[in-house]
């Protein structure tokens, strides 16, 4: 929510796999999650990618891609009923602009949040869309994901490690010692780890995934 082409994680990861031959390509997309998701599939016909990667609320984007291994980075499950939730509030005057205020997103390439309660009642058909294609209801998919330990929105179950496992299983996931936005020591020991793991095993689930 509010990333895209300048956020942190991208710019690290096509640092560190440049010379291992592994492109790293981020687009920024729209908020409205039925526009995001038309863009994201004309992308993915374009690129054919041997990976998607879904960080917080992107996760959910990313799991309508099919037939691709997914790598998930404090994904945001919870995120959809919370934005549900938010369109009834946000017909309340003050309250729009306030959160537009609050989630503003930093200057750069970066995706324009607009709470208006026409986008954000979209979300919770967008998260019975993602929540269709997981290992529970057939999918053959590779799915792994990293949680931190400190993350603050877990507490609010915007983030939840327990939901994560009831849907992939509990092998498919680790816990880090860091917050919801990745520290670049667990990149580098975790994230760039897995991403070389899956993409030279063309996608094919490790044992613990």
């Amino acid at each position: 929510m509010g990333g895209g082409g300048d956020s942190r994680i991208p710019g690290i990861l096509r640092e560190r796999l440049r010379d291992e031959g592994i492109d790293v390509v981020v687009r920024t997309y729209d908020f409205d999650p039925e526009i995001g998701a038309g863009q994201i599939a004309a992308w993915v016909e374009e690129l054919r990618p041997g990976l998607v990667i879904g960080e917080s609320l992107g996760a959910i984007q990313a799991l309508r891609v099919r037939g691709i291994p997914h790598l998930f980075v404090s994904p945001s499950l919870g995120a959809p009923a919370w934005l549900s939730t938010l369109a009834v509030l946000s017909l309340i005057p003050g309250i729009r602009p306030l959160l537009n205020r609050i989630y503003q997103p930093l200057p750069g390439d970066r995706q324009p949040l607009d709470f208006r309660f026409s986008i954000l009642r979209k979300y919770r058909k967008h998260g019975r869309e993602a929540f269709s294609a997981t290992p529970r209801k057939g999918s053959g998919d590779l799915f792994f994901a990293f949680f931190g330990r400190r993350d603050h929105y877990r507490r609010s179950g915007v983030v939840s490690v327990r939901r994560w496992e009831r849907c992939f299983g509990r092998d498919s996931y680790v816990l880090y010692d860091g917050t919801h936005f990745m520290e670049e020591p667990f990149i580098d020991a975790l994230l760039v780890p897995k991403i070389k793991e899956v993409v030279a095993g063309g996608g094919i689930p490790a044992k613990n995934c």
